[in-house]
């Protein structure tokens, strides 16, 4: 068969919609935080299995850069121990799960932000809901306007730029 232009179209459309399908779907789990490796990644136990988590549309600051200490010691404060459910809509080529983690009904990445100890990810920001796009657009502003956390600084180095060296 020839690969006419319809062909052509027919094939886009259908790639479009199982993206769209992979990308609106999302496993739920259920387990106890048993451990902060820093800001933004945590060990979420389930049942048995341990599984490492990255929390959705944040980036805090690296361990050994300023404020990765504190922004580790506030998730700790956050979720260590606790019981949490994980929305996971992305497995990470090493393993790690992407997911909103909630904790005693309170999202953990919008408290990170709120508190000053992580940006939000606006390019992670097309895979959340219009609800959460907001509240994590107001929370990092008003982190900025009351300068808490890592907005203490005049220009905090964002993580990215820590790792690349610029």
């Amino acid at each position: 068969m020839r690969n006419t232009p319809l062909r052509r179209y027919l094939g886009v459309i259908a790639t479009t919609c199982t993206l769209m399908i992979t990308t609106a779907s999302a496993d739920t789990f259920t387990g106890r935080v048993v451990e902060v490796t820093d800001g933004d990644t945590l060990t979420l136990l389930i049942g048995r299995q341990h599984r490492t988590i990255n929390l959705t549309a944040i980036d805090a600051p690296e361990r050994y850069q300023a404020w990765g200490d504190p922004s580790r010691t506030n998730l700790s404060r956050l979720a260590l121990n606790r019981n949490a459910v994980a929305t996971c809509t992305e497995l990470k080529q090493r393993g790690e799960l992407v997911c909103k983690l909630v904790v005693n009904q309170r999202d953990i990445g919008l408290e990170q932000i709120q508190d000053g100890m992580a940006w939000w990810l606006r390019q992670d920001a097309k895979s959340q809901p219009a609800e959460d796009y907001s509240a994590y657009a107001s929370a990092e502003l008003m982190a900025k306007l009351k300068r808490l956390g890592l907005w203490r600084e005049t220009n905090p180095i964002p993580p990215w730029d820590f790792i690349s060296g610029h």
